[in-house]
């Protein structure tokens, strides 16, 4: 009699133990569940930078802190079952995820890329400020960049002084992993893509003895074309103007290489004055004969295929006409004539 009341007695002991056991199992389950498959809202646009060399742990602790997930050790629990790698990057996180779907972004790479939109005729400095403002660092770290790392074009332009006029002219996409020499060298190899395609360079394996002297003046003029009109149909005949003075040696006399020279030196402010076209600087091309030491902007397609194929006239001289446009003059008083036209012109504006 009393061993079978042992064994009732120990018979309900193991079945609350197991009964115990059952409820500690299906409660982790839930909190499982809640913690790592229930997904996260982020209050807002959260961005959460995972840098090389991050363990697993310093991973869940950054997306922990960003309130990305609720639990680092169920990411770290789904982490060891799952055991696959994680790539570091820069993610955004802006819609419910949950720790599996999270982990799985993780794995693929799905990093966040920063636009970057390099209009035509940018000058280094605006791009920097470009580079800024897409969050990848300071603008003074781009174009320190840029006026230090020419090895990126020494092939085809040796001796440039700096990396304008081979920093062309794109939308970018670009990851915060990037570093400045390498948001610079993909700039200058759409530059080497473009420059193929205009047959700028003979093609992408060799070039011909003299390419390397042509291609940097050929920048160079399509730099001040491209500074000097927006209307692409205008682009060899502005060319042309500039390839009439040269052959001259008449002084180009053009005010965007006035303005880069300011740059240059820092003391731009943001208009020409007369005074300025005696600035001191072989970037002036009022004072300096002939083209400036290397480009003065980063010009787009268009502009090289002018400064490659002028159009063919006896025009030395332009202005505006106030209508986007221009017009082109052989004699100075025929210039000055158009000059007169263009000051009445903004006058009656």
């Amino acid at each position: 009699m009393r061993a079978s009341l042992a064994l009732v007695y120990t018979g309900a002991i193991v079945g609350k133990i197991v009964g115990l056991f059952f409820l500690a199992l299906l409660a982790a389950a839930g909190w499982f569940a809640w913690a790592a498959l229930l997904p996260v809202t982020p209050g807002a646009q959260t961005f959460v930078m995972l840098r090389p060399g991050y363990s697993t742990h310093h991973i869940a602790a950054e997306l922990k802190a960003a309130g990305v997930i609720r639990s680092e050790r169920a990411f770290l629990l789904l982490h060891y079952v799952r055991h696959r790698s994680l790539k570091a990057g820069e993610y955004l996180f802006d819609k419910p995820a949950n720790n599996l779907q999270i982990q799985e972004r993780l794995q693929r790479g799905d990093v966040y890329f920063r636009t970057v939109v390099v209009p035509e005729g940018f000058t280094m400095f605006d791009i920097a400020r470009a580079v800024e403002e897409a969050g990848l660092g300071p603008a003074a770290d781009f174009v320190k960049e840029a006026q230090t790392d020419t090895t990126l074009v020494a092939d085809f332009a040796p001796g440039a002084p700096s990396l304008e006029g081979y920093l062309f002219p794109d939308t970018y996409q670009f990851s915060r992993m990037q570093n400045m020499h390498e948001l610079a060298a993909v700039m200058v190899r759409q530059f080497r893509l473009v420059a193929v395609q205009v047959g700028l360079i003979p093609n992408s394996v060799g070039m011909t003895p003299d390419a390397d002297r042509e291609l940097p003046r050929v920048v160079t003029m399509a730099s001040i074309v491209e500074k000097e009109t927006a209307v692409p149909e205008e682009r060899p005949m502005v060319a042309s103007v500039y390839y009439n003075r040269l052959a001259k040696n008449i002084a180009l006399d053009a005010d965007p290489s006035v303005i880069y020279a300011e740059l240059l030196a820092g003391s731009y402010s943001g208009a020409l004055h007369h005074d300025d076209m005696r600035f001191d600087s072989r970037y002036n091309t009022y004072t300096h004969p002939g083209l400036p030491p290397g480009p003065i902007g980063n010009p787009g397609k268009s502009a090289l295929e002018a400064a490659m194929h002028p159009a063919q006239s006896d025009f030395y001289y332009f202005v505006a006409d106030a209508q986007g446009h221009h017009r082109f003059a052989k004699t100075m008083e025929e210039h000055n004539k158009n000059v007169a036209a263009y000051r009445r012109a903004m006058r009656g504006q």
